[in-house]
């Protein structure tokens, strides 16, 4: 079997629109720009009935970011939320959540399968290894399946240059982060090559127990068979180790004494991706691709986050866990783009076809808990210590093989000269046939779904484009969430927890309509979109009154709101940029239990916790003529107050944040700095608490006011 998948990574692919010439901007939304991620093919953006922003090259190297957060959270609409050391969750049109509805692709290829979905997939990504950042918000699994549901994010490699290139550089800060990074490429005849890597090390950080390490390697090879045939191939590896130091508690936050809890907690990955094209041009009108791929990856933790502790039962025990996720993918995908002069139709269709294996293991430790000082009963802990390990106690142990199957296709058209109409949809077959070593069980679940959308643009003059669109969307539970046990029972009832909560499949349907005007010669741009989207059966994390969290299946919610970006450039000097989002994210029909004791009531009608009504990032950048190479911005982060709890008792005030930047290119040596937290504002990225009287809030506190330094030489050859 090995030998045949093998063989498909010999004949595969590399997503064809990937290797278009891609335009650069300081606009933030220009009708003329080409998008690839939300047609699968290269698509003007006035003829895109969806949301879509891009990241260009431009602001990625600017940026010089430690992470990419840094630059995704520039996009409307969109708040990546940094967990530290790369680490995140997400929120578009979406609570901020670690939830499975964000689908992250690598040139077009999602980075997981379907079902083993990870938060924190894009800590695997080399920062310094990208061309642009295309975002999608809202469905489109018409085209990409399950968990494209609040948004998509397509990550677009450097492609090999055609004259001879080569940078590398360093960068730092001070609280003991370095990172080495280097890059290079060249086109040889009919062959081409890009590689890029960094090794980043963070030691001795402003919080304790905080320490991490990632080493990347991306490598690409561009073979032009002739000028209508490609074979491409692409290649990733990367390994990361981090310390988990966790959330904190109030008191500790107000007067910054960041000192983590634990000092035994980690998260460490493993991760090889690599991929196969082959793609043919039939003629100006017709082109395919196929592509093989391999996915090899291991994620194992003892996670801050697993750690429960009930001070109502026993103040001064906690429990705790060691997991270990491991999967492997053999795929294959292939797709062909049509184009008919009959109203100038355009016909997109493919199949995709991935097999992963996966393995999976959660087992509990015991800890001590140590109380601060402080009155009986509102006692928070000062530190936690591991007294015994328990392997033989599992809250999960059970293999799986995962089979996806899809066939999707996508019709475009001119029904009259400035009116597009588009019209897709996809079918989604997800089994898994699993042994669960819990119960001694073996069985299968069949996950399937036919998602559509339609879509319609008008494009009315040069200067200004409207759209509207249904989408559907639908993401299957993660199969990590389906074989645990029951929170509480320690994992010895060797029940799995789907069948304590009845876990479903979450629909989406998702109404919209936007657009994009351009005025003073394209100066002045501005674009917006209002959606409302109802979710049912969707998969929520619960607090629970052990400060743990679980899954369950909500009966309905709703997510509304407006996404809006502007920019202005007066000069050549000057570039403003605004971007942000009004939302709502309510829960409709959600309640779990008729106990009063039960910590979660009914909770229909309350606001979904983590979910900030107005958040937004905007930016004043400068290129003064004075000085050529010379380039200055401040960046303004707004994340508005939003409820800690599900019941809504009490709200977190949110932040404002500043951040500054500058960069100076002196022949081919480019010195910048960055200073984060620009006011030394004090600010967390996330604040939660359970569900049960009295509560302690705990904080994911961010970092104080840091300064980031770096020098990077570029050498380009023409030839």
């Amino acid at each position: 079997m090995k030998k045949i998948y093998f063989t498909l990574l010999i004949i595969g692919q590399c997503v064809l629109a990937q290797n278009k010439t891609e335009q650069d901007t300081t606009k933030s939304q220009e009708l003329e720009n080409v998008f690839i991620t939300a047609n699968r093919t290269a698509t003007l953006r006035k003829e895109t009935p969806v949301a879509i922003s891009k990241l260009t090259a431009k602001t990625i190297n600017e940026a010089k970011a430690t992470a990419v957060y840094e630059i995704i959270n520039k996009t409307p609409g969109v708040l990546m939320v940094n967990l530290g050391n790369e680490q995140h969750m997400m929120s578009i049109r979406q609570p901020m959540t670690t939830n499975a509805y964000y689908l992250y692709l690598e040139d077009g290829l999602p980075i997981r399968p379907m079902g083993i979905f990870n938060h924190n997939a894009l800590l695997e990504i080399n920062q310094f290894n990208l061309q642009s950042i295309e975002v999608v918000k809202g469905p489109v699994s018409s085209l990409y399946g399950p968990e494209a549901v609040g948004g998509t994010i397509n990550l677009i490699s450097l492609k090999p240059p055609v004259d001879p290139e080569f940078k590398f550089g360093v960068q730092a800060d001070n609280y003991g982060y370095h990172r080495f990074q280097a890059a290079g490429g060249a086109t040889i005849g009919k062959v081409g090559f890009h590689i890029a890597g960094i090794s980043s090390l963070q030691e001795n950080g402003w919080m304790t127990y905080s320490d991490y390490n990632k080493d990347n390697l991306n490598a690409r090879i561009d073979y032009n068979i002739s000028p209508s045939t490609r074979l491409i191939s692409n290649t990733m590896y990367g390994k990361y180790y981090s310390d988990m130091s966790g959330s904190v508690n109030e008191e500790a936050f107000n007067n910054r004494t960041y000192k983590s809890t634990t000092d035994f907690t980690y998260r460490k990955s493993d991760a090889l991706r690599t991929r196969l094209t082959l793609e043919h041009d039939w003629n100006s009108n017709s082109s395919s691709y196929i592509t093989g791929y391999l996915r090899d990856n291991k994620l194992g933790q003892n996670p801050s986050y697993g750690i429960k502790w009930n001070q109502a039962v026993n103040p001064t025990t906690a429990k705790g866990e060691v997991n270990s996720n491991n999967f492997k993918s053999y795929g294959a995908i292939g797709q062909h783009t049509q184009q008919f002069n009959f109203l100038n139709t355009k016909l997109v269709a493919g199949a995709l076809y991935d097999y992963s294996p996966v393995t999976y293991w959660s087992y509990v430790i015991d800890l001590k808990a140590n109380l601060n000082p402080g009155e009986a009963g509102k006692q928070t802990v000062d530190s936690y210590e591991i007294i015994a390990e328990h392997p033989d106690s599992k809250l999960a142990d059970y293999s799986a093989d995962i089979f996806n199957t899809a066939g999707y296709a996508q019709l475009s058209f001119n029904l009259i000269e400035k009116l597009i109409i588009t019209l897709g949809g996809r079918y989604d077959n997800m089994k898994v046939d699993y042994d669960n070593a819990l119960d001694l069980s073996s069985g299968s679940r069949v996950y399937d779904k036919a998602t559509f959308k339609a879509g319609a643009n008008y494009n009315p003059t040069q200067f200004a484009g409207f759209y509207g669109n249904y989408s559907q969307g639908f993401a299957p539970p993660g199969i990590t969430s389906i074989f645990r046990t029951k929170p509480g029972t320690g994992g010895t009832t060797g029940v799995p927890a789907e069948f304590y909560y009845n876990l479903k499949p979450a629909d989406f349907d998702n109404y919209e309509i936007g657009g994009w005007l351009s005025f003073l010669q394209n100066k002045l741009n501005f674009d917006y979109a209002f959606y409302y989207m109802e979710g049912k059966n969707e998969l929520l994390s619960i607090k629970l009154p052990d400060n743990s969290t679980d899954y369950r299946s909500a009966g309905e919610t709703r997510h509304k709101g407006i996404e809006f970006g502007a920019s202005y450039r007066p000069s050549k000097q000057l570039n403003i940029r605004l971007g942000g989002t009004y939302a709502q994210h309510t829960y409709i029909d959600f309640k779990l239990s008729d106990k009063p004791s039960d910590p979660v009531q009914n909770l229909n009608g309350k606001e979904m916790p983590a979910a900030p009504r107005w958040s937004g990032n905007s930016e004043l950048s400068y290129y003064p003529e004075w000085l050529p190479n010379l380039r200055t911005s401040v960046e303004w982060q707004l994340v508005g107050s939003y409820y800690q709890d599900q019941i809504n008792t009490v709200k977190y005030d949110g932040y404002n944040l500043f951040n500054a930047r500058i960069g100076y290119q002196w022949r081919k040596i480019e010195v910048y700095g960055n200073v984060m937290n620009l006011t030394d504002k004090l600010y967390a990225y996330n604040v939660s608490r359970s569900n049960v009287a009295n509560a302690q809030p705990t904080y994911t506190a961010a970092a104080p006011r840091t300064f980031v330094f770096g020098i990077q030489y570029n050498l380009s050859l023409k030839k």
